[in-house]
């Protein structure tokens, strides 16, 4: 059996038959507020899922993406009439929506302020290529004279990796510390995928990208001959073994990932693939060519076989395992709080899992590198796709049915 993070349009809000709960107002933080005990306040809504909040640096405003393939903003307590970009098929735009695909993931140029240059992740059609139906696509736009539009003509494509099925996409970007564009991609979505432990094309087999089941570092600000982009000189393969632009390898689905602002640490979901869901958090010294283990190892068990897993003696193994049987479905990694309105909750990283029941954990990392992990007793929203920071390092929770929510401290 594979599992996959179902991200289809789920009753949005025109078509579900259930009274719609009221949005409540952002709880405003001019004074910081005590304590631990946690919900959810639904803040927001946008026409259908969800998929991440973010937000430019020193930006008070939110922008939200639209699997369909828009971004809305979210100004003053309200979603703005005209959507920041529209990507969209139905605007003869390059995204191609469905299940698991769709427009996946925004990040914003440190430098926004000054270039207005941000960065998209899609998925797209692929013609011309049989053994490959669609196309992953890392893209660069640039905001217009009005700074609630994008100007969609100024999208270029950065970087293309062919794919052949319709899962396990990835689209996660995020800037490092060091400026650096860092982009999850998925294992392709076939069954125990070989690429997620390729690092050339073509190796094991005809259809193998090596760019798939990674996380890719590139310098976006400095391109190389005949790219969109550089390679940082540090990158593991940066002088031969591998595609230059992998940073870290033996992943399956990190649908979502993120770093600690405060410690470079980065924190992956791995979205497993019929036993285990996966938290590995890595150091900043421990992130350049770490090997997660996919498609050998899934979590601790041996799935590639015992010649395979016997040969994979440097895989770093996942801090924390969630087993099906447990009820998780597909982890939705988030974020460590790092706000000023609720300061018991600083250091503390919140997640969650795409299920109908609505689930909400927490872990923190102990020195040791151990993970101390809570699930959360409450009601919290169903069908997750996101929980991520602002530009402040608030949270904030998205859903498929387009909802948006606030992580507010709720009592003691």
């Amino acid at each position: 059996m594979r599992r996959v993070v179902l991200l289809a349009l789920l009753g949005a809000c025109g078509d579900n038959k259930q009274p719609l709960p009221p949005l409540q107002p952002f709880v405003q933080c001019d004074v910081p507020i005590p304590g631990r005990t946690v919900e959810m306040r639904l803040v927001a809504r946008v026409p259908d899922a969800a998929l991440l909040v973010t937000s430019p640096p020193r930006d008070t405003r939110l922008f939200v993406v639209q699997q369909h393939g828009a971004i809305h903003i979210i100004e003053n307590g309200a979603v703005v009439p005209q959507p920041f970009l529209d990507l969209s098929e139905d605007s003869d735009g390059p995204v191609v929506f469905g299940v698991e695909n769709g427009l996946l993931g925004l990040a914003f140029h440190p430098q926004y302020a000054t270039n207005g240059q941000f960065f998209v992740t899609y998925t797209q059609r692929r013609s011309g290529d049989p053994d490959n139906d669609q196309q992953n696509v890392l893209a660069r736009c640039t905001a217009s004279a009005d700074p609630n539009r994008a100007d969609r003509s100024s999208c270029v494509e950065v970087l293309v990796i062919p794919d052949l099925a319709g899962n396990h996409n990835g689209g996660m970007i995020e800037f490092g510390a060091d400026g650096f564009l860092y982009y999850a991609t998925g294992d392709g979505g076939t069954g125990g995928a070989p690429s997620s432990q390729a690092l050339v094309d073509g190796d094991p087999l005809p259809n193998t990208q090596a760019l798939h089941g990674k996380i890719l570092r590139l310098d976006v600000d400095h391109k190389a001959a005949g790219l969109e982009y550089g390679i940082p000189a540090d990158n593991p393969y940066a002088n031969g073994g591998g595609r230059p632009e992998i940073f870290i390898r033996g992943l399956r689905n990190p649908w979502r990932w993120s770093f600690d602002r405060a410690t470079g640490d980065m924190w992956i979901g791995d979205v497993g693939q019929k036993t285990y869901e996966e938290l590995t958090v890595l150091r900043p010294g421990q992130q350049a060519g770490a090997n997660l283990g996919w498609a050998v190892w899934e979590g601790t068990n041996c799935y590639g076989g015992t010649e395979a897993c016997g040969a994979l003696t440097s895989s770093v193994f996942p801090q924390q395992l969630f087993p099906s049987v447990d009820g998780w479905y597909s982890i939705i990694g988030g974020q460590v709080y790092r706000g000023s309105c609720f300061p018991d909750l600083v250091g503390t990283y919140f997640f969650t899992d795409y299920d109908d029941q609505g689930r909400l954990a927490t872990a923190v990392l102990n020195d040791d590198d151990s993970l101390t992990v809570t699930e959360l007793d409450g009601e919290f929203p169903p069908l997750g796709a996101s929980l991520h920071e602002d530009a402040t390092g608030e949270l904030y929770e998205t859903d498929t049915n387009g909802n948006v929510f606030q992580l507010v401290v709720a009592g003691p």
